[in-house]
């Protein structure tokens, strides 16, 4: 279920969607993400954030067993992403030696996609689920509703 807050404005662009822990999950956060950026005439950033989204959200499925949550916020020309898991373990940034490796990609996309990502760990106090964020922000220069890369130039 998608919560929004405020959705008339960039600056309260906010949604959170539970997932449950099944493999289809990935999917069915792409194809949110990107009716909401449509719905905000962001679709610019649609190809970048849909690949990083399904990245966090693929390794939280694959490293916990409970729902998982993607949480969307738009703030000042940056897009973050965040995936709330119930896995205190810290995400690892693998290094991937060979070409034809099947996984241990995610990671290493997020670090060069986003322009700045990271993590922390969360206790059930705070959000009613121990486990962990991991987030990452893309960025555009204010004011640009079709170039995601445009910031980075």
């Amino acid at each position: 279920m998608a919560t929004a807050l405020a959705p008339e404005t960039d600056a309260g662009l906010s949604y959170s969607l539970q997932l449950p822990n099944d493999p289809r999950s990935a999917r069915v956060a792409r194809v949110t993400l990107r009716a909401v950026l449509r719905a905000h005439r962001r679709e610019g950033l649609a190809d970048v954030a849909e690949l990083l989204a399904s990245e966090l959200v693929g390794n939280a499925l694959r490293y916990s067993d409970g729902v998982v949550t993607l949480r969307v916020h738009w703030r000042e020309a940056t897009l973050r992403l965040a995936v709330l898991d119930n896995s205190a373990a810290p995400p690892v940034c693998e290094a991937v030696e060979a070409a034809e490796a099947e996984s241990g990609r995610g990671l290493a996309l997020v670090r060069e996609l986003a322009e700045d990502w990271g993590y922390y760990l969360v206790g059930e106090e705070i959000l009613g689920v121990a486990g962990k964020l991991v987030w990452c922000d893309i960025a555009t220069v204010a004011g640009d509703r079709t170039d995601p890369g445009a910031a980075r130039r």
